[in-house]
């Protein structure tokens, strides 16, 4: 089962354990709004590039709502990676988060 964190949470895990953040999000959808510190690696480009991830380290996954992400989350840990599902994406991230986003 998928570890599932709300962007509270997040917000915390990065601040204070340094958790890496990728989001799965299409180019197109950064172009709207996005987060400088988030590594971003579309979610069809994860199965080529998951071999330039550190599989030692924490990951939270985010998209627009949490439902690629999720998906995301499940081929990672099925890779042996340490991931966690954001719960809302970065809509809700926008929300509670970093109103300065704009919200799509």
């Amino acid at each position: 089962m998928i570890k599932q964190i709300d962007v509270t949470l997040l917000k915390e895990l990065i601040d204070n354990l340094g958790v890496h953040v990728i989001d799965v999000r299409e180019d197109h959808e950064l172009k709207i709004c996005h987060e400088n510190n988030f590594i971003h690696i579309k979610m069809n480009d994860i199965p080529v590039k998951i071999k330039d991830l550190d599989n030692t380290l924490n990951y939270a996954v985010i998209c627009h709502s949490g439902v690629r992400s999720n998906m995301v989350c499940e081929y990672m840990q099925n890779m042996g990676f340490i991931v966690m599902n954001v719960s809302g994406g970065i809509d809700e991230w926008a929300f509670r988060i970093n109103p300065s986003l704009k919200r799509y």
